[in-house]
């Protein structure tokens, strides 16, 4: 969604978006948000399929921005009817109330210790699917930013940070395994997720991908 060296605030308020989903139609709706930053925030109760990359209006109170949407919850996991998006001018903030002053919060310093950046973090956008040790039922999220190190997976109900897991990565058609571990919990963002275990054929695979973004170093 946004920089992680932006800290969020945890606050419920109305807001408007509008703008073209999925299809290419016009979509005007109320949803809410669920945590906001001076340049992003998540919102809930979207109804409309919105559109990765695609920008859109956000209304709150009489000010109103331009956001893009960064990432969309899966419409059969826990993130149904989420959605987080980016301003495109972070130096316009729509909001009315105090915000946390820009800087490395607590969970990104935990990262930094636990991973010390061995693998520097690319942004990107990739489906994932979660399957903790502790429980049955799989979870879908959205991986914000990836390294072969680990990653961080953003959706609304995370797992308690230690919890191992096997998560599988959507990288275009192929669906490539690892096993890992909850290394940083952010409540209401998501989760980071250190790789422990990845076969070779896996691994070179991601290691492909994460080339292919932009800043990666050759």
């Amino acid at each position: 969604m946004v920089s992680r060296r932006e800290p969020r605030k945890d606050i419920r308020v109305p807001v408007r978006i509008f703008g073209t989903d999925v299809s290419g139609k016009p979509f005007n709706e109320n949803v809410f948000t669920v945590n906001v930053s001076r340049g992003g925030a998540m919102v809930i109760e979207v109804r409309t399929q919105l559109k990765v990359g695609e920008t859109i209006g956000v209304v709150y109170g009489q000010t109103k921005g331009r956001y893009q949407v960064r990432w969309v919850g899966s419409p059969d996991g826990p993130g149904a009817n989420l959605a987080g998006l980016e301003s495109i001018k972070t130096e316009d903030v729509i909001w009315d109330f105090p915000l946390p002053a820009p800087g490395a919060d607590d969970t990104v310093k935990a990262r930094a210790i636990n991973e010390r950046r061995q693998n520097p973090r690319m942004r990107c956008s990739l489906s994932v699917e979660l399957h903790p040790a502790t429980q049955e039922n799989r979870i879908w999220g959205r991986v914000a930013d990836i390294s072969l190190g680990g990653c961080f997976v953003e959706m609304s109900s995370p797992v308690k940070e230690g919890t191992q897991l096997r998560l599988a990565l959507w990288i275009g058609e192929k669906k490539i395994w690892a096993r890992g571990k909850v290394a940083g919990v952010r409540l209401g963002s998501g989760v980071g997720i250190q790789f422990l275990e990845m076969k070779d054929e896996d691994r070179e695979q991601l290691k492909q991908y994460v080339e292919t973004l932009p800043g990666t170093r050759r």
